[in-house]
């Protein structure tokens, strides 16, 4: 199997080449990424993409068609992938996330490839009090990043077919260790906050709900669509999570406060409302991937994190103004002049 990687050069990524190697030893795996957040390492021995077979740079924007050739299915990862480097760069969130997007299934399916795997996200959902969301539910995003989702969802639709199978993972919030540590990630948050600064901070009255998913259950949901004989028909879209990890902010803090020693946990009751707030029905994944459903849990992904920080001695409690947050590391590349402001890079 030949498997060509875009965007592995971010959190998800090294999880994924990893898991990929193990469970397919001999097949061959690509990766292609601009690199944005290449230098933001924690905590690895050696550099994660040492498990590819090539590893190749470019934009997204300008992607180079003969990569496809041979390639037996694609995962599509690559994305400005958060609300507030979508709030600050909408018009580039729609052209990197959305049309480049298309444009490389587009290219995909000309050079006949088989799968189709793209990273989307629950965050479709937006604003949903009315009971958990399926995959048939209306859709609300409320952001750039969740509107890019949806777009790139709807236009994959017709390219789909029995020689190009197409899977649309809407996949819950992610959280866990990665050697590229997000912590602009809700749990990620918690956790780097308790250990920095031995207090838990929540930003809103924690109410709203979120799904979870650890990025390594990510990467075996991936490994599950990959498999063009996957069952679900030629176009599918399917809740990629756990019913168990529906949980409102409130409960994570709490677990965070809970699992380590001396922590306090504060809330904001004074915030606006967040209207980011959805529980979601994962009852499709769970039929269609039974051998593939989530295994880690909330404890265990709080341990992991709590000793993946440990380990590199993260003391840093100023850690939300530092690159592990994505849109810090992006200002930082402007503010040097890396990039310009469509974010390609300079010469």
């Amino acid at each position: 199997m030949r498997i060509l990687i875009t965007g592995n050069l971010g959190y998800v990524g090294p999880v994924l080449v990893r898991h990929l190697r193990s469970v397919w030893p001999d097949a061959t795996l690509l990766g292609f990424d601009t690199g944005y957040f290449a230098h933001c390492l924690t905590g690895a021995a050696s550099l994660p993409e040492t498990r590819l077979d090539a590893q190749h740079f470019g934009d997204v924007r300008e992607f180079p068609a003969e990569l496809l050739t041979g390639v037996d299915a694609v995962v599509h990862l690559a994305a400005l992938s958060n609300d507030p480097m979508g709030n600050q760069f909408e018009e580039v969130t729609l052209e990197i996330n959305h049309r480049a997007g298309l444009a490389i299934a587009q290219a995909a399916r000309r050079a006949r490839v088989r799968s189709f795997v793209f990273a989307s996200s629950c965050s479709v959902y937006g604003f949903a009090a009315d009971g958990a969301r399926t995959e048939g539910s209306s859709l609300d995003p409320l952001t750039a990043y969740a509107r890019s989702k949806v777009l790139l969802e709807r236009d994959l639709d017709p390219l789909s077919g029995p020689d190009f199978r197409v899977t649309c993972l809407r996949f819950a919030t992610a959280c866990g260790w990665s050697e590229r540590l997000r912590l602009d990630l809700v749990l990620n948050d918690f956790v780097a906050g308790a250990l920095a600064s031995r207090k838990v901070t929540v930003l809103s009255d924690g109410t709203p709900w979120r799904p979870l998913i650890h990025v390594s259950d990510m990467a075996r949901a991936i490994e599950w669509a990959c498999n063009a004989g996957r069952p679900g028909g030629d176009y599918l879209v399917v809740n990629a999570g756990s019913d168990s990890w529906n949980h409102q902010v409130r409960d994570l803090a709490t677990a965070v406060g809970s699992a380590l020693e001396g922590v306090e946990v504060s809330f904001n009751t004074a915030a606006p409302p967040d209207r980011r707030s959805y529980r979601v029905d994962f009852t499709k994944f769970r039929s269609l991937a039974p051998d593939h459903q989530p295994r880690v849990g909330l404890a265990e992904a709080i341990q992991g994190l709590r000793t993946g920080l440990e380990s590199m001695g993260f003391q840093d409690p100023a850690f939300r103004q530092s690159e592990r947050m994505r849109l810090h590391a992006l200002r930082a590349h402007l503010a040097a002049g890396r990039l310009n402001d469509r974010l390609f890079w300079q010469p």
